[in-house]
């Protein structure tokens, strides 16, 4: 009796067991870690304009295949990867009903190569380049989780479904606040479409390339994907002043803060002997504001003297504006000599446009970098010739060698001659 209550209840406890197993896959666990998984999309045009055999002696389709395969191939594993096109299916002329040709081809997900493979393999150019429904369609299919999500859009024309323009889209996704960056590329672009792709990624801080080979195409797009996988870095918030001496020191890493318009704001960072600092400032508009602004970004001395600047100017047409400098502090005989404190200051001439509120000002984003300074034997040029001094010195040495030779073979022949 003992026996089979145990029996039993061993069946209820393995029955209990797998309905939990049941309930609770190892999914599950698995779901819990795609939360912090980094996701990229690839947006493929795949327009009638794709057939067009303008790289490398071969269609514009063809290249992107070929790239899509490669990128396939060496997607890091812990990327979820997810495969979108547009203009891929209708083939008639009715714009509204071509306005909707947009859909995933392979799920955002642990990438399965030979499944995408094959659903790349085949698409043939069809129909128009619905380039703002394909981007908010690809949000939709990154949204959720913390971690890196990126749309990669590969196209060679603009959009043809306006008034929905693929600018407005990106600014709409990037006001949402998810962490979403659109990186651009525009094979063999005009000027149009190249400056349609820029804004799309200006909008979200992405990057654009034009692409005029395969090469180029592939190589892109995998630096694009590996990029997703590298660790995301939380900006720190910091609160510049408004003079050098009540100013917040900083380390390396990357910062945000906001700048009134008009005004300017002063950082510090300690540099010792040998090292080399590295800054890189960048000031968004994030309201309405006049054209034709810009961003100053010096370091200087605590007394005051100017070391180095960098600057940039805006005309209205991308949503930020970024400068950067280097400083490089010589090296030191003392080894107990001092760090020196640099003064960053960043100035803005943005105005705000009529009606539009100035408080707060506008955000910043401020990345410090302090490392190791460049080295006098391998990167400073000796006696203005850089790496090329040895080489002279090879060529000197090989005249005057042979110099030497010719004239004493000059002599014998006239001694020989004499003797004759």
């Amino acid at each position: 009796m003992i026996t089979r209550q145990r029996l039993a209840a061993g069946v209820c406890a393995l029955l209990a067991a797998l309905t939990a197993g049941i309930a609770f896959p190892a999914g599950a666990v698995a779901d819990e870690t795609d939360q912090s998984a980094p996701k990229v999309e690839l947006v493929l045009d795949v327009s009638g304009s794709m057939r067009t055999r303008d790289i490398d002696g071969g269609t514009r389709m063809a290249a992107a295949k070929q790239a899509f395969n490669e990128v396939l191939d060496a997607t890091p594993e812990e990327v979820r990867l997810g495969i979108r096109t547009l203009g891929a299916n209708y083939r008639g002329n009715d714009r509204k009903e071509g306005c909707k040709d947009t859909e995933q081809l392979y799920p955002v997900g642990p990438l399965n190569r030979t499944d995408a493979k094959t659903a790349v393999a085949t698409l043939a150019p069809t129909g128009w380049t619905p380039i703002g429904p394909a981007l908010l369609k690809a949000a939709g299919d990154l949204d959720g989780g913390s971690g890196t999500r990126r749309i990669v859009l590969i196209s060679d024309g603009e959009d043809t479904c306006q008034p929905l323009d693929p600018c407005e889209v990106a600014r709409e996704i990037a006001a949402k606040g998810i962490g979403l960056t659109i990186d651009t590329l525009g094979l063999v672009p005009d000027a149009k479409t190249r400056d349609q792709l820029s804004c799309i990624a200006d909008a979200t801080g992405g990057t654009y390339t034009d692409v005029r080979h395969k090469e180029e195409l592939s190589d892109r797009v995998g630096d694009l994907v590996e990029r997703a996988a590298d660790p995301v870095v939380t900006p720190v918030a910091t609160e510049g002043a408004d003079r050098c001496e009540k100013a917040p020191e900083l380390k390396s890493g990357l910062y945000t803060d906001r700048v009134e318009f008009g005004r300017q704001r002063w950082y510090k960072v300690a540099v010792e002997p040998g090292k080399e600092l590295r800054v890189a400032a960048s000031v968004a508009d994030d309201r309405a504001v006049n054209p034709d602004y810009g961003v100053l970004l010096r370091a200087v001395t605590v007394h005051g003297r100017e070391i180095v600047r960098g600057e940039a100017a805006g005309t209205g047409r991308t949503d930020a504006v970024s400068t950067g400098l280097r400083y490089p502090k010589p090296d030191s005989d003392d080894d107990t000599a001092p760090a020196e404190t640099v003064c960053l200051q960043l100035t803005s001439s943005f105005s705000a446009a009529a009606g539009v509120k100035t408080s707060p000002g506008l955000p910043v984003e401020l990345t410090v970098d302090v490392v190791d300074g460049p080295s006098g034997h391998h990167d400073v040029a000796a006696f203005g010739l850089g790496r090329g001094w040895w080489l002279l010195g090879v060529l000197v040495l090989a005249g005057f060698l042979a110099g030497l030779l010719w004239g004493w073979l000059s002599r014998w022949r006239v001694a020989v001659w004499r003797t004759n």
